[in-house]
């Protein structure tokens, strides 16, 4: 009961910081500026959103190939067409209920692959561990090839003032580290001194199996193939933002600078709010300010943008529920035969 109630406020929390900025980006546009936006989106090149949903759905196929990759050095090999279709699904349950996707697409690929959900938690995290290095890596090409980049952009957001005030969050960042340096000996000593009990027995096991997951990047057979997917999808993030800026006259002008900052911007806009919600175009918007487009125009591309991401996650993620059960008939028929 008390985790339901947690889950409930926790979305609620999310959805209610999606909306709220949502209503930010929007209440300072004037009349004129919504008229703006009309008028462009009036114009919009809208035959540019196949080769954006196109890129993007290539994607995600590469996406289940590299987990499906983290698998087999545990000893499994799903169909590609499972790990495919519990990605989709897994996208799609998260523009609902945050991270409620990972539970799903273990739950999917333990059903009907009989893979130990433990595991492929444990390959989850490694995924995630491995984006946000990628996501790292944009940000410090942008601080190479940008240097004044990082500063407006955070000074356009918060309006920071240069008055030393970063001195002032040293004892700050000191305490939280020294109470996360406490509460990790206080957990190792409660679960050495509780280790025969049965809850430490099972979360022990859940560990060894996330852990397991976990390093099963140092096994995996074809690490060349693993860094080729890894590049490849994260070109094609790039690619769909850059062919994006061709669907509006305002935009079409812009280059690899531009695309490369909307790519890591707004992927922490789609981290902080459920799919995005408000929290994409919010990024989006701020982060094209920096290159002299209106706050209005801004808007209105992080919302395509967006609204193309959304519709390609919400018809392949309800195909997928639709089509798994029949790309697994036979494991179907034979589960209830058995």
């Amino acid at each position: 009961m008390k985790k339901n109630i947690f889950t409930i406020l926790q979305y609620i929390s999310f959805l209610g910081f999606g909306i709220f900025l949502v209503w930010w980006s929007v209440k300072n546009i004037d009349a004129a500026g919504w008229n703006d936006i009309k008028n462009s989106l009036a114009k919009v090149k809208y035959y540019y959103i196949f080769p954006v949903a196109g890129l993007l759905l290539l994607s995600h196929w590469i996406r289940a190939l590299r987990w499906r990759l983290l698998m087999e050095p545990l000893g499994y090999h799903p169909k590609k067409v499972n790990t495919f279709f519990a990605t989709m699904i897994g996208y799609l349950a998260n523009l609902a209920v945050p991270r409620l996707g990972e539970v799903l697409k273990c739950t999917i690929i333990a059903r009907y692959d009989n893979v130990p959900a433990q595991k492929l938690i444990g390959t989850m995290l490694l995924e995630r561990i491995v984006d946000v290095i990628c996501l790292i890596i944009v940000f410090v090409i942008i601080l190479i090839t940008q240097s004044d980049l990082m500063t407006s952009f955070f000074q356009e957001i918060f309006q920071f003032q240069n008055n030393g005030a970063a001195t002032d969050n040293l004892s700050p960042l000191v305490i939280i580290v020294l109470v996360l340096i406490f509460f990790t000996i206080l957990a190792w000593i409660l679960f050495k001194k509780f280790s025969k009990t049965l809850i430490v027995i099972k979360l022990t096991h859940l560990l060894q199996g996330v852990w397991q997951g976990l390093m099963s990047i140092h096994y995996v057979q074809k690490k060349k193939l693993f860094f080729v997917q890894t590049l490849l999808m994260w070109f094609m993030y790039y690619a769909s933002t850059h062919i994006g800026f061709w669907a509006l006259e305002e935009t079409k002008h812009f280059g690899t600078n531009q695309a490369l900052a909307v790519l890591a911007f707004g992927s922490i806009g789609l981290i902080i709010t459920p799919g995005g919600l408000g929290g994409y175009p919010f990024m989006v918007q701020q982060t094209l300010l920096l290159y002299g487009l209106t706050s209005s125009i801004g808007w209105a591309f992080g919302m395509l943008t967006w609204l193309a991401q959304t519709v390609v996650v919400v018809i392949f993620g309800l195909l997928s529920f639709v089509l798994l059960p029949y790309f697994n008939k036979n494991k179907n028929a034979a589960t209830r035969k058995d």
